[in-house]
């Protein structure tokens, strides 16, 4: 679970990176960088941190409690990203549609959480190669 969460986070950093590339290589950056509220930045802090802290949650926690906090992670982030990335533009909110790599990178970023929340924990089903008899007779 850990390595999906570790791949979208990485998809939310570096398009967000094109992005910030974008803007400074523009005729004029300072007229075309957007100018976030607190609120905007706090809230762009926190889906940065739910990736972040869900890599340290799929590692140390129990399976169920594990299975449930990707469900509603990889849920929420999929709900958020959908929407900044693909409703949004479409809506009255007056942005401009985003650039075709960072649409790239949304639909990725959109699906990648989906995933883990959708994904049963390892080892559940499995049989053991090895009876734990013969493990401990070294067979």
């Amino acid at each position: 679970m850990s390595a999906l969460w570790i791949f979208a986070l990485l998809n939310y950093l570096y398009a967000d990176v094109i992005a910030l590339f974008a803007i400074v290589g523009s005729p004029n950056p300072a007229e075309e960088a957007p100018q976030l509220p607190q609120w905007a930045l706090m809230g762009s802090a926190v889906l940065m941190e739910i990736s972040i802290a869900m890599i340290l949650a799929s590692r140390l926690l129990p399976f169920r409690a594990n299975r449930l906090a990707n469900i509603i992670a990889g849920g929420f982030m999929t709900l958020v990203n959908g929407y900044l990335c693909f409703v949004a533009p479409l809506t009255i909110l007056g942005r401009p549609p985003a650039y075709p790599e960072y649409l790239f990178f949304a639909t990725i970023e959109t699906v990648s959480p989906r995933s883990s929340s959708g994904r049963r924990g390892l080892g559940q089903g499995l049989k053991p190669a090895v009876s734990s008899e013969q493990a401990q007779l070294g067979c």
